[in-house]
C-alpha cells in the first residue's frame, strides 16, 4: 500500500500576476457576504504573495503588524487597507449593487 501525501493548499503559492490577485480580491469581496476579515486575509494571502517584506516597506509598516492586521482573525483600520492595495497596485473600486 502507498502512502498518501497531503500538503496544506497556499493560494500565495499560485499568485503569480497582478490581474490574478485583482481577480481573487474580487472573488473574496463578493464571497465574504460583509466579513470584513475574510477580505482582509485574502489580501493577507496576495501580500504574501508578493512579498511581505516589500509590502511592508512600500506601506511603511512593520511586517509583524501587516502579518497580524491581514491574518483574518483580526480587521484591519480602512487605512492599512488603502496602504496595502495601494503597495500590491490593485485599485478599489465600487459597482452599483
Amino acid at each position: 500500500m502507498t502512502k498518501t501525501i497531503i500538503s496544506r493548499y497556499d493560494v500565495a503559492e499560485h499568485l503569480r500576476t497582478t490581474e490574478e490577485m485583482a481577480a481573487y480580491l474580487d472573488a473574496c469581496i463578493e464571497e465574504a457576504d460583509g466579513d470584513a476579515a475574510f477580505i482582509a486575509k485574502a489580501l493577507g494571502d496576495i501580500a504574501r504573495a508578493r512579498g511581505m517584506s516589500q509590502i511592508a516597506r512600500d506601506t511603511g509598516l512593520s511586517r509583524e503588524s501587516l502579518y497580524r492586521s491581514l491574518d483574518g482573525e483580526h480587521i484591519p483600520s480602512f487605512d492599512t487597507i488603502l496602504k496595502v492595495t495601494k503597495a500590491l497596485g490593485i485599485h478599489l473600486h465600487a459597482d452599483p449593487a
